[in-house]
Parts: C-alpha cells; structure tokens; sequence
C-alpha cells in the first residue's frame, strides 16, 4: 500500500523533469537561431558564446536584465537568410535565474571555436602591443582563457567586437571603472588595431 501511494508522486517528479528537460532544450535552441550551432556564430555581428566561461555569460544575461547592456534590436539578413527578431533584453527578463544557469553552464562547457575572419597583419602587430599594455591583467594570452571570467576576445568575430567597443565608448555598457578607463584612454585608431589583433588569433 506505501508503494502505491508513493506512485503517483513519483511519477509526477518524473513528468517535471522531463518537461523541465523539454524546456531547456528549447531554449538552447532558441539560443542558437542566432548565435549558431551549439552557440559556434557563423555571422560577424553575432558573437560565438560557446567555450565563453559560465560565470561570463550569466553576467551578460544579468546585465540585459538590469539594464546595463544594449541590445541590438530587428530582423537581420545574411546572404539567403533573415534570422528570427530578437531583443535580448526582452529574451533574459522572460528567463529564469535557473534558465539563465542552465544556459551558462551548458555553453561554458563548450569549446571555444575561433571565426575565419580576414584581418589586417601590420594593425595586428601594433594591437598585439596595446593588448600587452594595457588589457593583458585582464585579458590573458591575447584574451583566449576561459577561466579569467572575462569573456573571450582571441578570435570572436571582429565586427561584432567593434560594435562592443562603441557601445562602451558611449557609455551604453556598463563595466568595471578600471576597464572604462582603459578603453576612454584609447584611441580610434588604437582600438580597431586591437581588433584585428583580435581577429588574427584563429
């Protein structure tokens, strides 16, 4: 008689937990619409969150929710293909905190997939040096290590890169006041070097 009493029960902790399961593999792949399979972007505006560490990407969905990250907003067309419209911010406030670790901990365990992106040699050089001077506290080995829980700048997609480095120019995204100062004492000229240094670690 316990065992059937307890039936139910069980059974109903077992049907939780697969439209639980359900509902993450939607998300995932809600995830890669845009950002590419298994979060690898094919799309220079679009940045690869896969191999990006966990403690990275929940920041960045945290941030959305609390306002201190833009988003891009609309429709996006890429050769043959328009991908879905999406706002992010909208996106992580519809996400629960347990949806936003799940996200990260499933794409942090990825690897990190550098973009085959064309990229300038001599700029290249010249970021290399401003990289060490002025990001590598931060920023180890060009940018390419996980666990400096700073994202991943060796090899993601140097368009969309640029666009990071305006909205902190413009103050539209909040970081650290020692990286906004960082990045107030460089130059036009200096970031887009930065760029391509960036762009070249394939």
């Amino acid at each position: 008689m316990i065992i059937i009493k307890k039936l139910p029960a069980l059974l109903l902790f077992a049907l939780i937990g697969t439209t639980s399961a359900h509902a993450n593999d939607k998300l995932i792949t809600m995830c890669n619409d845009c950002h590419g399979s298994d979060g690898v972007s094919m799309e220079s505006d679009m940045p690869s969150i896969a191999g990006i560490s966990e403690t990275s990407i929940s920041d960045m969905l945290f941030n959305y929710v609390d306002g201190g990250r833009p988003a891009a907003k609309g429709k996006f067309r890429h050769g043959d293909t328009t991908r879905p419209e999406t706002d992010m911010i909208e996106i992580a406030k519809a996400m629960s905190e347990e949806e936003i670790e799940h996200v990260a901990k499933y794409y942090g365990a990825k690897d990190f997939t550098p973009a085959k992106q064309k990229f300038d040699a001599e700029l290249a050089q010249k970021g290399e040096k401003i990289h060490q001077k002025n990001c590598t506290k931060c920023h180890d080995e060009g940018g390419s290590i996980k666990d400096d829980d700073a994202s991943i700048l060796a090899g993601q997609w140097s368009t969309y890169l640029a666009s990071a480095f305006a909205e902190y120019q413009a103050k539209k995204r909040v970081t650290e006041d020692k990286m906004q100062s960082s990045i107030d004492a460089l130059s036009d000229e200096q970031i887009q070097a930065l760029i391509h240094y960036y762009a070249s670690l394939q």
